[in-house]
């Protein structure tokens, strides 16, 4: 029970960074992925790079989130 919480916990926080705007809420607060790069990787580029590969990867979210829901459903 314990290990399909974790992993609906981490589905959940992967589909909160997919959904992220970056024009209406990145970029307005210095996030955006041009505005961070150097040569220096800091906490906060780490954090935007976190964020892109989110949005980059929404193709296997969705297909990891219907798998969650089937198998929510056929187990109860």
């Amino acid at each position: 029970m314990g290990f399909w919480t974790l992993i609906e916990g981490f589905l959940l926080f992967a589909n909160a960074l997919a959904i992220l705007n970056e024009d209406r809420f990145l970029t307005p607060r210095g996030l955006s992925f041009e505005a961070t790069t150097g040569r220096k990787k800091s906490l906060k580029q780490q954090a935007v790079g976190l964020i892109y590969v989110a949005q980059y990867f929404r193709l296997p979210l969705i297909i990891l989130n219907v798998i969650m829901i089937v198998s929510k459903l056929v187990s109860g």
